[in-house]
């Protein structure tokens, strides 16, 4: 990888693009994801490069969402398995769950890179190399899935996920987890709880959401669940966007 500078304006972009980069030379990224991810970066920009309250919003009822599931289930693919494979085998072990590689441009050989990385990042538990099931209304390779991990789970999380197979897993009966920057997307609107965010530094803080909350009783996690209106925080996601270049508008004025 590129030595990037700690000073640069834009060291964390900077990061992140050759973190994809080097999941396509090693194998386990599509080329694809390079689209991918420069779109996502675009909205980072909007969003000001952080954390808005609306996604920390989202982030606390995906928490309580996810301690509240019987069977939860975390996706990953490849742009998820550049960019913070590590995290993701956090968020794992804090929910004491398997992951799960799944893929739209699948080959044998990428899904056992993603496997072996997630392995060597700690996972003990990894499915999606010998799937045994198919989710309904999808007719491609992501249609693939694992019984005791995707195609069974009652929650799961897709980070950076397309819309159509967040579509087809809500029409079978689960709460879906969506991280993703566009909060326009079609992922974003379908998803049961969307965290409008950076994944690098969404799972984090949802990790640190599933420690803190796994101690408190069962009717306040429903409570935050039942309380919490995503199409609202769409909407206050899209307003902090206006707002942060309304901002950057008034900045370049002075």
């Amino acid at each position: 990888m590129t030595d990037i500078p700690r000073s640069h304006p834009r060291y964390a972009s900077l990061v992140a693009r050759e973190r994809v980069a080097e999941g396509v030379r090693r194998g386990y990224t599509s080329t694809q994801g390079l689209i991918a991810q420069g779109r996502g970066e675009c909205f980072d920009y909007l969003i000001g490069e952080r954390t808005t309250v609306a996604a920390l919003e989202a982030i606390r009822a995906a928490a309580a969402m996810l301690l509240l599931a019987k069977r939860p289930a975390l996706s990953v693919n490849g742009n998820v398995a550049a960019l913070a494979a590590e995290e993701m085998v956090a968020l794992a072990e804090a929910l004491k769950i398997p992951l799960e590689v799944n893929l739209f441009h699948r080959s044998e050989e990428r899904v056992k890179k993603i496997a072996d990385l997630l392995r060597e990042n700690g996972a003990t538990k990894v499915l999606g190399e010998w799937p045994d099931a198919a989710v309904p209304g999808l007719d491609h390779a992501r249609a693939l899935a694992t019984k005791g991990g995707i195609y069974d789970a009652d929650v799961v999380l897709i980070p950076l996920e397309d819309g159509d197979r967040c579509e087809a897993l809500v029409a079978m009966g689960k709460k879906v987890i969506a991280i993703d920057l566009n909060p326009l997307s079609r992922t974003a609107k379908k998803a049961t709880v969307s965290i409008v965010d950076n994944i690098v530094r969404a799972v984090p803080l949802l990790t640190e959401q599933v420690r803190m909350l796994s101690g408190t009783p069962r009717a306040e996690l429903e409570a935050m669940v039942r309380e919490y209106d995503n199409q609202r925080v769409l909407r206050e996601a899209v307003g902090e966007i206006q707002e942060h270049l309304k901002g950057q508008t008034e900045k370049s004025e002075e």
